[in-house]
């Protein structure tokens, strides 16, 4: 079978719709469409029946989803075992936000290099929901995210905490006020935690989508936000930001999502290193030059 029938299939499954489905893979609905047909012949059954909502499975659809995911990740893992560079022993592909490469991704590559110089690896950095979704497939073995969303079949382990603390470039500041302040997303739990804490404040003038960029933007042309403490301390010692005393901080877990079936020593071997990095003092004194 050629494997994009089933790569397909489960877009079509997880968005809901050809069309949605098409968007997501990149592709037209004709393409889309013609692979549905094409798997179904195969099968020599419909797997899906069209709707004015989208697309629905079918009793045959039902059963097929039951193993599509393992004939995408079973490929994916041959695809990887074959691609092994010639002197190591493994290939470990990981993806993370890009919140999280530094400084904990860049410190995780180092120790890997240290520790387990035999395994190859591959980095990406992506979006959380993309990224499970090719652990999922088996694209990724490993991803690191903040706030990973529950899929069949992925082992969800807590890493380590983040501390949110509010810092601003103006040591006059005392709460959550704009003009100068910039909200960042930090995900739901965030906001929640966020709309509790200061209720009389919404709609903020300044809404940011990552906290890198944001921290940039505050340190160039001044203003308060919430950051992670790990983030700002070079800052914090240089007297450039300062933590809004008494403001109250947030913990922002970090995760790591790996499949439930993967019995790799590669694999154990990266997550003992986050959990090294994550639960010593290494991480927060770790520097590039330290390598």
């Amino acid at each position: 079978m050629d494997i994009e029938l089933a790569r397909t299939f489960l877009a079509i499954v997880e968005a809901g719709s050809f069309v949605r489905a098409a968007e997501r893979l990149n592709v037209t609905q004709t393409t889309v469409s013609a692979r549905v047909r094409s798997l179904e012949e195969q099968l020599r059954r419909p797997v899906f029946v069209r709707n004015k909502s989208g697309a629905s499975l079918t009793a045959a659809g039902e059963e097929f989803l039951r193993f599509a995911p393992t004939l995408v990740q079973v490929w994916e893992r041959a695809r990887h075992e074959v691609a092994i560079p010639a002197g190591r022993r493994a290939v470990l592909a990981v993806g993370g936000e890009l919140s999280l490469w530094n400084p904990l991704l860049l410190a995780w590559m180092v120790w890997m290099r240290k520790n387990a110089a035999d395994v190859a690896l591959r980095a990406q950095v992506g979006v959380p929901d993309g990224l499970l979704r090719q652990v999922a497939d088996g694209v990724l073995d490993m991803a690191v995210v903040y706030a990973p969303r529950h899929l069949p079949g992925l082992q969800i382990e807590m890493v380590m905490e983040e501390e949110l603390v509010l810092v601003t470039t103006d040591p006059a500041v005392s709460e959550v006020s704009d003009p100068d302040y910039v909200y960042v997303d930090w995900g739901e739990d965030f906001a929640s935690h966020h709309g509790m804490s200061f209720p009389r404040f919404a709609d903020p003038g300044l809404f940011v989508a990552l906290g890198p960029l944001a921290l940039d933007y505050i340190v160039q042309v001044g203003g308060a936000g919430y950051f992670r403490r790990r983030a700002v301390q070079p800052f914090l010692a240089s007297g450039r930001l300062h933590v809004v005393r008494d403001a109250p901080a947030f913990t922002h877990p970090v995760y790591a999502v790996y499949s439930e079936d993967v019995d790799s020593e590669a694999l154990a071997s990266a997550v003992q290193g986050l959990r090294e990095l994550a639960g010593g003092e290494g991480l927060q004194n770790w520097r590039l030059d330290a390598a």
